[in-house]
């Protein structure tokens, strides 16, 4: 079949298509001679060695499924799936041969041909259409707020009382929280406007490109904690040491970055605050850098604690190339609903049924959460819902676990 493979554009124009088997497919994942990258989606094959470069999505995330089936994930990432597979018809090869299942043969058929029904069911309800009244309040109300803190420091002046006021009222996290639902493609039909927004409030209200963004958190959204994958855990193993199994692996290898068995303690410093000028202020005023740093820092204490308390505490490994939902379940949990919850996290309390289904607009979540329960009920997947305290407090027993996990290889390993 390699001869065949190497001989495809030989076959352009033929009725007959190049069959291929999934051992084949398999080590074509980039890390092979000539490092081709293939990829499976409804059984034809297709050749990303080129494309990947320039995949709209990010290089990285397309490369992430090179010798695996991709089917869950493109359906996942793409609303307009018609629009995209004509870009897609140009790097056709083949397909598998008729006596190969659709997907690998690790991957639990029944799961996902019950997970394929149910997302019909979700499109049918019209559960992945956006709310445009909902989105114009989430961002009508960052506008108020934000102006709100902003001429409550301008009228008041900096005394304490105000500028702790305003800091009340700052809702950058927020913004976060909208920028992601722009990301996603969840809040306009249309990707295009979808970008541009996200361009204005991540870019010019924040601060921060929205390419970076993009680029990152589509890797996590493709294989969550999944090591060398998923960016997230990138501070494996600089700062921390996650999961069991890259722990005992660590310390196997008598590597010691960071006093690990006290990492739970030092988590919540992590993002200490940066110099005054390194924020434009200058370093003799400490009050003044005070009412600049301590939001963005705050902010960033919020985020981390809301994006970790549903991943931590989760499955951390190298990629298993599990079925899509088993992928999602094992890294991801829930957060009880509450309004507070809700506001509090952007949502993001819903993890589970974001992460099925990335761009489900995040009005909706509560909607298919039940129908996703029923479906883990039925396969005997655990659906993990937890008080909101409780996902952070689990946050810091994951990591001291972890830390235990590693200083046991360490020493005796």
């Amino acid at each position: 079949m390699e001869e065949g493979a190497e001989q495809t554009g030989d076959h352009e124009g033929q009725c007959e298509p190049v069959l291929f088997t999934w051992e084949e497919i398999r080590i074509h994942n980039g890390r092979g001679q000539g490092r081709e990258q293939w990829l499976v989606i409804d059984r034809k094959v297709y050749d990303i060695s080129e494309f990947s470069k320039r995949h709209p999505g990010g290089s990285r995330v397309i490369s992430h499924y090179a010798g695996q089936d991709a089917t869950d994930a493109f359906v996942a990432f793409h609303n307009d799936k018609a629009l995209v597979k004509k870009y897609l018809k140009s790097l056709v090869i083949g397909e598998l041969a008729p006596d190969q299942p659709s997907s690998e043969s690790n991957k639990k058929k029944s799961l996902l041909e019950d997970f394929r029904e149910l997302r019909c069911a979700v499109e049918k309800m019209g559960l992945l259409k956006p709310n445009h009244i909902f989105f114009f309040l989430i961002f009508l109300h960052i506008l108020i707020l934000d102006a709100a803190s902003w001429l409550i420091v301008w009228y008041f002046g900096i005394s304490l009382v105000p500028f702790f006021v305003g800091i009340a009222l700052f809702t950058i996290i927020q913004m976060s929280w909208f920028q992601h639902d722009l990301g996603h493609c969840s809040v306009f039909r249309k990707p295009k406007w979808n970008r541009l927004l996200q361009i204005v409030v991540i870019n010019v209200l924040k601060g921060l490109p929205a390419s970076w963004w993009n680029h990152l958190h589509n890797q996590h959204h493709a294989k969550p904690n999944c090591f060398r994958k998923d960016p997230d855990l990138n501070m494996h193993p600089l700062l921390f040491s996650l999961g069991k199994t890259l722990s005992v692996e660590l310390g196997k290898k008598k590597k010691k970055f960071m006093p690990y068995n006290y990492q739970h303690k030092y988590f919540s410093c992590e993002y200490p605050p940066l110099p005054c000028s390194a924020v434009g202020t200058p370093p003799n005023n400490h009050y003044l850098c005070l009412c600049v740093y301590l939001p963005r820092y705050l902010e960033s204490t919020w985020f981390i604690w809301v994006s970790q308390m549903n991943h931590i505490p989760m499955d951390i490994d190298y990629d298993k190339n599990e079925d899509w939902v088993s992928t999602q379940l094992h890294a991801t949990c829930n957060v009880n609903q509450s309004m507070f919850n809700d506001w509090f996290t952007g949502h993001l309390n819903f993890q589970i049924e974001h992460h099925l289904f990335p761009t489900m607009p995040r009005h909706n979540y509560w909607k298919a959460a039940p129908l996703v329960k029923a479906l883990c009920g039925k396969h005997g997947i655990e659906y993990k819902s937890k008080t909101l305290l409780t996902a952070f407090v689990d946050i810091l027993y994951s990591l001291k676990d972890s830390g235990e996990h590693w200083l046991e290889a360490y020493l005796h390993g």
